[in-house]
């Protein structure tokens, strides 16, 4: 009988451990259950990977190159798995016959990604813009979604304001050939002239119980400031004196009446009584301080200056005191107005070559743009 070479029968066990211990045991590569993988992303596309059972995940995502400060990445996986095992031996007296396996599970999944705008801004916004070819008033929500045109008329629709219970929106227009005032319902239907008057009336605003309006009027040889009611009736004068008075806003408890004047040589803000008595000075700046707006609270007052040279954004305290700049750069931004909840800010801003509409919080931090229609310009937005 022939002898069994010990070099084959070394062989031959190798291969038995290999294939008994290794394929036997270890050959059900495939992984049961749902396997996803979360994505940590940055904005330089680094991702860690780590194994969950877990079919979807969302995940925030910021990225100077998204439209919103923050935004929802929501991934989808569907991961396939390879295995590469590279065995391992260990021979003891106590385990000769268990072979130790070391393998390496490598994941690769492809995603789909939806994205989609966290601001969480309540409300509506209105502002008026000339991207259809001449100016018209829209409507969109507070995170520059569903942008509308409401008026669709061949002349020129401006300024417009919201009522107090957002179903209304008085603005100013040219379509009866000078400038006059309508009210509309917040869908653009059932307009209404509510001035008929052969001179300008424009910059209407609502009283706090929106059963008044204030505007400027040249009816009487120069730009000042009256009363209506809501239908057009009982017209009221409040200022008179040969300077211009303009822009003006109602103060949350319907008390106080910002504006604007010339009355002291520029443009400064002013502070009267409802009734147009106690008519007082709040800035005194060698530019112009203009487009007051008023806190929900009643306790501040946001304006555009162009006291550092180009005009910015501040807020100040109703009395006049306490100035603080809140926008800086070398392009215009104006006509501020607050959210309703006055933790926000919407303005208007050339810093894009054209004139578009950011929001910022009311600190100055976080200025996001929310309209983007280059060449055209978008202004005079208005929150409610």
């Amino acid at each position: 009988m022939k002898k069994i070479s010990p070099f084959l029968f070394c062989s031959v066990f190798i291969f038995s451990i290999i294939y008994f211990g290794c394929s036997k045991k270890y050959q059900p590569a495939t992984i049961p259950g749902t396997t996803n993988i979360i994505f940590t992303a940055t904005s330089t596309n680094t991702q860690s990977v780590s194994v969950l059972n877990t079919p979807v995940l969302t995940q925030t995502y910021t990225s100077a190159n998204t439209p919103c400060p923050s935004s929802s990445m929501t991934f989808t996986s569907t991961p396939s798995f390879a295995i590469s095992m590279m065995p391992t031996f260990t021979r003891t007296p106590s385990s000769i016959n268990t072979p130790t396996v070391t393998f390496t599970l490598q994941i690769t999944s492809t995603a789909t990604v939806t994205l989609t705008s966290t601001l969480g801004l309540a409300g509506k916004i209105t502002f008026y813009s000339n991207r259809s070819g001449d100016y018209e008033i829209y409507t969109m929500n507070a995170d520059g979604s569903g942008q509308t045109n409401i008026t669709n008329n061949p002349a020129s629709d401006n300024v417009p304001k919201w009522s107090p219970d957002g179903s209304k929106i008085i603005f100013g227009t040219k379509r009866d050939g000078n400038y006059e005032i309508y009210q509309m319902n917040a869908d653009g239907s059932n307009s209404l002239n509510l001035t008929n008057n052969p001179f300008d009336d424009s910059s209407p605003c609502y009283s706090p119980g929106g059963d008044k309006i204030v505007f400027e009027s040249i009816r009487d040889g120069n730009l000042e400031i009256y009363t209506m009611n809501s239908d057009g009736s009982g017209v009221i004068r409040l200022t008179n004196n040969a300077s211009d008075d303009y822009e003006p806003v109602w103060s949350p408890d319907g008390s106080k009446i910002a504006f604007v004047s010339t009355r002291d040589g520029n443009q400064q803000i002013y502070v009267m009584d409802s009734d147009g008595n106690n008519q007082t000075r709040l800035t005194n700046s060698p530019n112009t301080d203009e487009l007051p707006s008023w806190s929900p609270d009643g306790s501040k007052i946001l304006f555009d200056s162009n006291r550092d040279f180009t005009f910015q954004i501040y807020v100040m305290d109703a009395d006049g005191s306490n100035t603080v700049r809140l926008t800086t750069g070398g392009y215009w931004d104006v006509s501020p107005k607050w959210s309703p909840d006055g933790n926000e800010i919407v303005f208007a801003s050339m810093r894009t070559a054209c004139v578009n509409i950011f929001i910022m919080n009311a600190d100055g931090s976080n200025q996001t743009r929310i309209t983007s229609t280059y060449p055209a310009d978008d202004m005079g937005p208005q929150w409610h």
